[in-house]
């Protein structure tokens, strides 16, 4: 992977990165988490709950809100703080943020995620303008200590006993925080990440070998992180592997509810969640039905 081809994305290209409008790595000798044993996914909506943690990883702070199936509310609703959790146990599908937002942007998926059975932290991340924070591992170095906390929580806290810690943890984001993705599959590898989704990224170097389903959604006219250089990032992983593009759409429109093609971008995402950490196999069949409009084109290799 050249650097050339790494670091175009620049401050001045990035400036419209965040859609603030939308609703520790494993240590060496840490094994690789198996994958998620099949079972099928949760059916129902349920009521969502948040949590705020005031995490630090060394100099930089990393506020992070949880959003979570809650046992009480309207299934779907607007998350109630503090709410006790759902019976069951859950699998972790981190979200991170765009440029100049923060834990409260991407509602859209941070709740969908939590409503359709997943434990989703959502950090926010200290210097959410910085570009060369992402090129430099920052941001995934953060999520990797998110990711560190919150399956901590399996223990000792209102989290305890709900959280699946075996079948490894799900990662995803848009722009910066696609890229922070990708990086966790490639530079700052966290073998503990088992599926990943990310949104509007740049590709940010070689694949690093670790054994995930990896989901990539773009758009086809995205003027701010370029489609071909998501397109470079996908040839070059494994299978599985699949990459929806959302055809005439910019760098996030297809993220909020009032798009065209929204359903498509949003039962995508939900139902690779559901085969990469439930192991739920229907779900994977789903996939190209969820995919597929006049608006979409579809490539994979499952």
């Amino acid at each position: 992977m050249s650097m050339r081809r790494r670091t175009f994305l620049g401050t001045a290209a990035a400036a419209g990165v965040g859609l603030s409008a939308l609703g520790g790595p494993a240590v060496a000798g840490t094994p690789t988490p198996r994958t998620a044993s099949p079972r099928q996914a949760p059916t129902q909506k349920f009521p969502i709950g948040v949590r705020q943690y005031n995490w630090s990883r060394g100099g930089r702070q990393l506020l992070t809100k949880i959003f979570y199936p809650a046992a009480t509310g309207n299934p779907g609703g607007n998350p109630i703080p503090d709410a006790p959790i759902a019976s069951g146990v859950f699998p972790i599908a981190e979200w991170s943020h765009g440029m100049g937002c923060n834990s409260d942007c991407y509602s859209s998926q941070t709740h969908d995620l939590a409503a359709a059975g997943f434990i989703c932290p959502a950090p926010s991340f200290s210097d959410n303008t910085n570009i060369g924070s992402v090129y430099n591992g920052n941001w995934s170095k953060d999520v990797s200590e998110v990711l560190t906390r919150t399956l901590a929580l399996n223990t000792g806290s209102p989290f305890a006993g709900h959280i699946d810690t075996r079948a490894g943890v799900g990662v995803s984001g848009h722009s910066m925080g696609g890229m922070t993705t990708h990086g966790l599959l490639t530079a700052w590898p966290d073998n503990r990440v088992v599926a990943a989704v990310p949104v509007a990224c740049v590709d940010m170097g070689n694949p690093a070998g670790l054994k995930a389903k990896v989901l990539f959604i773009h758009g086809s006219n995205d003027g701010t992180c370029p489609i071909n250089s998501a397109r470079q990032a996908y040839s070059e992983l494994p299978a599985p592997k699949a990459f929806l593009t959302q055809n005439g759409a910019d760098h996030g429109s297809f993220l909020t509810p009032q798009y065209p093609y929204y359903a498509q971008t949003e039962n995508t995402f939900l139902d690779w969640f559901r085969w990469g950490l439930y192991g739920d196999t229907a779900a994977r069949d789903r996939l190209r039905g969820d995919a597929t409009s006049n608006g979409t084109s579809w490539v994979a290799a499952l």
